[in-house]
């Protein structure tokens, strides 16, 4: 049986962030799977799906309800690391469109405190398609800044200077004859899509047909996500 590709990582390959250019811009990827755009002191996160363990208790579905409270503290923390001036949240922020009332009090209270004194903008998503309610922040199907452009779902075909979400892009690697799962940043230096932020959000193989065409293949690359660590491994060392 053909056990895949054999990657030999190392050290140097293996850091808590990694730099990437997107038309030239520099970003970072962050081992959470936030994305930092310093030069715009600008922080971007996708898919947060906050509130998707209640959404599913609603239909009968036992799950832990911890989902919004492990969420927003991945996301304090690296707000608290970063500091940015401004945060692009690129759509599904919340799992559906009445889950902005389901918050918690607590939960609503740290959002409001994360968005003092910073610019906050929410992305519409195919999940949460209206501005919340109780929290501030600016709505837009699409966010424009210099050569880039921030919406939620990736249009088909090469978009020059596309970041966005809604695919939670994962890759597979096999290392010691096991395949290791990871989600992950993806891009071509042109366009990246993020990774899912969310907890618990799953991942889609970036071998699956809806990445076709989305990427220069030659220059594809992506960045797995690891244990407080991210790994920048080219494409073609992937598996479906």
């Amino acid at each position: 049986m053909n056990s895949g590709p054999k990657i030999q990582t190392k050290l140097a390959d293996r850091n808590g962030d990694v730099d990437i250019t997107i038309m030239s811009e520099r970003f970072t990827c962050d081992w959470s799977g936030c994305l930092y755009w310093r030069k715009e002191d600008t922080l971007i996160v996708s898919d947060l799906h906050l509130e998707k363990g209640s959404s599913f208790a609603k239909r009968g579905m036992t799950v832990p309800p911890y989902d919004t409270t492990e969420t927003l503290n991945k996301l304090i923390d690296r707000i608290e690391y970063w500091k940015p001036k401004r945060i692009i949240s690129l759509g599904d922020s919340f799992h559906d469109a009445l889950a902005h009332e389901r918050l918690s009090q607590l939960h609503i209270n740290q959002i409001k405190q994360l968005q003092e004194n910073r610019e906050w903008i929410w992305i519409c998503g195919n999940h949460d398609p209206d501005a919340p309610c109780k929290l501030c922040g600016v709505l837009a199907y699409e966010f424009e800044l210099g050569q880039l452009v921030f919406r939620h779902e990736p249009q088909a075909g090469l978009q020059e200077g596309e970041i966005a979400g809604h695919l939670h892009p994962a890759g597979k690697i096999i290392r010691r004859k096991k395949g290791i799962r990871r989600p992950c940043f993806v891009t071509d230096n042109n366009s990246l899509i993020m990774p899912s932020f969310g907890a618990f959000t799953g991942g889609l193989n970036i071998r699956h047909k809806a990445f076709n065409g989305l990427f220069k293949v030659s220059a594809l690359s992506t960045i797995l996500i690891g244990h407080e660590r991210v790994y920048h491994i080219s494409a073609k060392n992937l598996v479906g």
